[in-house]
């Protein structure tokens, strides 16, 4: 059995809704920037899924291909050494002159892969259509893409067109390579469900099969699903297909954590947006990681089945997961260890795929609305260049052998608790169990370091590693003083931590002027004597400065590179901080934010605005200061990222805004329905602050955007804050019940 490779691919699906072409491979920027191909091959990748998309070449269909562009490309694949595997449709319908329910729609693709075969004689495997059921289900069973058709007689035809195509597709590309490998995708994943709806899960995991069935000739006579086909008026073009069969070469297996899927006819316990239903009735369609117990089979299950079925080569074409960082790599690592695991046990799969090396946008409305909702890849693309991430550091692990990333050693979400969104359910469709070591993470390591156990920060990030599954230490005065070197030594040499996060230090601005000296000591002194332990010994650190090191003289928001210029004594401790820190060298990332709100914070301002309006009295807040609000979990979230990433230097992360502090409160009130009307705007002298704040403060970066807009982080806030309302009138009510005198009948 040949060597396990390690195949890459960047998110490239056309797609077609109404008169609107969506193009990932021009939102996602690759389109202008070849370089990318560079960096791919830096990550140590033997093959690429590669576009040569029908659409892109031949937009309208006449014939006259334009090949500029991807003649560029592949010359610098071929290269780099690396393997293109080409794609001509990737949940496309093709130009604007067909659609998947043409009749000609086969043919003319055909003659389309002829001529790239012809143009491309050197390329060895091929997709010729990514995903045929899977497209045929978003085109013409659900109405999303074109052609947007909802029946079912229309899906069935749209796959077969697709089959149809493929067959004609390699027919032509072999006469021109005879040896020309077919890579056939397709998304696998099984549906479980309660014994009421067997008859569905039976019919959804007959019909997961199809592509493949369909080109092995497998749909005769016989087959499960062969007198549906039959009766929509599909059955001598199937025994054509028998007839002449195409088996792929290479089963390509998609498999994400939504593929797999539980079917519950108890609607009433599951939201209006998860309920649909066939013709005899009503259910629920979740993920079944989500609800079922035991776990579902996941991706070592679906290539399981799939081995046992087609006795086939396999590849895991696509494995990609829009989730915090560590968890992409868990995602990663635990396909390519299961990928080992079945190699141990004779299952001949030759390849695991790390998909959207780039990310994807919008993939959380199924590509029908075009929002900017960006998943990250391996790279982020929000920057300039193109962002590394600890994806990519681990995809450069698995590919030299080495060892997962030390903050992500826990288990994914997916193998923990937290996974159950809804009511566990014990399916009782069969299925293959989870083997014992699918379910078996490996023994946390070094832990995260968090220094400043009692601030809203310290405790934050905490909290986000708990839910996060890092594993991490969180270090008081007590254990770590920042001006006892002793301590920061002791402790470092005790916990082995992979990285350090400092979150302790001086937070209050106005007492700070009548205190410089110890200002100073915490928030400058203390923080470079930690920061300087941590690259004497080769850790990565990160600390936090402030909006403050600014004197607010601009007209537009702050960016990385715009000089400090502190009004107050605390603003010029962060300052000589980040200065003195960043010239240390090692591997430091200093964080400017500013202004806090958290549900979880009793004190910060959004929570003073709260129990003030909703007491019915005014509130004063400054109209003349200007600030960019941060939510916490937003921050922490975003920090465990860029620490896990490895990501240095200097980096502003605030939510996307620039409001005065009294239209901030008011935004709050407005998404508590609260009276806005009680917040008066004041000017910040009236309010006697010994520190001088700057009267513009809002903050940007020129590193790439990776905060949420304000309003968003508001109303997520306030959602928070109305689900505690909520159980809190209820543990109320159930109180006073208890203490009620007991009813005599």
């Amino acid at each position: 059995m040949p060597q396990l490779e390690l195949w890459g691919g960047h998110e490239c699906t056309v797609n077609r809704v109404g008169d609107l072409f969506h193009d990932q491979t021009r939102r996602s920027g690759h389109h202008d920037r070849i370089g990318d191909l560079d960096r791919f091959a830096e990550l140590g990748l033997q093959a690429l899924r590669y576009p040569v998309l029908w659409e892109r070449a031949d937009p309208d269909g006449r014939g006259g291909f334009d090949w500029r562009w991807t003649d560029e490309r592949l010359a610098r694949i071929r290269a780099l050494g690396m393997r293109p595997i080409a794609g001509l449709l990737h949940h496309g319908s093709g130009p604007r002159s067909t659609d998947l329910l043409d009749e000609g729609f086969a043919k003319a693709f055909a003659a389309y892969a002829r001529a790239a075969a012809e143009r491309y004689p050197w390329v060895a495997d091929w997709t010729p259509i990514n995903e045929p059921l899977t497209t045929a289900r978003f085109s013409a069973l659900y109405g999303h893409w074109h052609p947007h058709a909802a029946d079912e007689p229309r899906f069935w035809t749209a796959l077969v067109n697709q089959i149809e195509a493929t067959r004609l597709a390699m027919r032509e590309i072999r006469a021109v390579r005879p040896d020309a490998r077919l890579v056939q995708t397709e998304d696998l994943g099984r549906t479980y469900s309660t014994r009421a709806l067997a008859h569905q899960a039976d019919f959804d995991n007959a019909r997961r099969w199809m592509t493949w069935d369909l080109l092995e000739g497998r749909v005769t006579p016989g087959h499960p699903l062969w007198r549906r086909l039959d009766d929509f008026g599909l059955g001598e073009r199937l025994r054509a297909i028998a007839d002449d069969p195409c088996p792929p070469d290479v089963l390509g297996v998609n498999h994400y954590l939504t593929s797999d899927r539980f079917l519950d006819h108890r609607i009433g316990d599951y939201p209006p947006e998860r309920l649909g239903g066939n013709d005899f009735m009503a259910f629920a369609d979740v993920e079944a990681v989500r609800a079922v117990l035991p776990a579902p089979g996941g991706l070592e299950g679906a290539l399981d089945e799939a081995w046992a079925r087609y006795g086939r080569p396999l590849a895991v074409t696509e494995s990609h997961n829009g989730c915090t960082r560590e968890e992409q790599v868990r995602w990663i690592r635990e396909a390519w260890e299961a990928a080992q695991r079945l190699r141990g046990r004779g299952v001949d799969v030759r390849a695991v795929t790390a998909w959207a090396l780039l990310g994807t946008y919008d993939w959380n409305s199924l590509l029908t609305r075009q929002h900017g909702h960006y998943e990250v890849g391996a790279f982020d693309v929000r920057s300039d260049p193109p962002r590394p991430t600890a994806l990519a550091a681990e995809l450069q692990r698995l590919a030299g052998g080495g060892e997962i990333h030390p903050g992500a050693t826990g288990a994914g979400w997916w193998r923990r608790d937290i996974r159950l969104q809804f009511k566990p359910v014990f399916r009782t469709v069969e299925a293959p169990e989870p083997r014992p070591e699918w379910r078996t993470p490996p023994a946390p390591a070094r832990p995260l370091l968090i220094v400043g156990a009692t601030g809203t920060l310290g405790k934050a990030l905490a909290r986000a590693c708990e839910w996060r599954g890092i594993d991490y230490r969180l270090t008081g005065r007590g254990e770590l003083s920042l001006d006892d070197e002793g301590s920061i030594a002791r402790v470092l040499e005790a916990a082995q931590p992979w990285a350090v996060v400092n979150a302790a230090g001086w937070v209050r601005v106005d007492d700070a002027e009548a205190d410089p000296a110890g200002c100073m000591a915490a928030n400058a002194e203390g923080a470079v004597r930690l920061a300087r332990a941590c690259r004497d010994r080769g850790l990565p650190f990160t600390g936090f400065s402030s909006d403050l090191v600014f004197d607010g003289r601009r007209d537009r928001p702050y960016v990385e590179g715009d000089a400090p210029g502190p009004l107050n004594v605390y603003g010029a401790s962060k300052a000589r901080a980040e200065a003195e820190i960043l010239g240390l060298g090692g591997q430091a990332l200093m964080v400017r934010t500013a202004a806090f709100f958290s549900p979880y914070d009793p004190y910060n301002f959004a929570a003073q605005v709260l129990r003030t309006l909703a007491a019915g009295q005014a509130f004063a807040a400054a109209d003349d200061l200007v600030v960019s609000p941060t939510y916490v979990p937003d921050l922490v979230g975003a920090v465990l990222d860029l620490v896990l990433d490895g990501e240095t230097g200097l980096r502003h992360l605030a939510n996307d805004a620039a409001v005065s502090w009294a239209d901030f409160a008011r935004q709050v009130a407005g998404a508590l329905d609260l009276d806005a009307g009680l917040v008066q705007g004041v000017p910040a002298a009236s309010f006697g602050w010994p520190a001088a704040r700057p009267a513009y403060a809002a903050l940007s970066t020129e590193r790439g955007r990776i905060m949420p807009p304000l309003d968003n982080a508001i109303a997520r806030y306030a959602a928070v804050v109305r689900e505690a309302q909520f159980a809190a009138e209820a543990d109320a009510l159930i109180d006073r019940a208890a203490e009620a005198p007991a009813r005599v009948s």
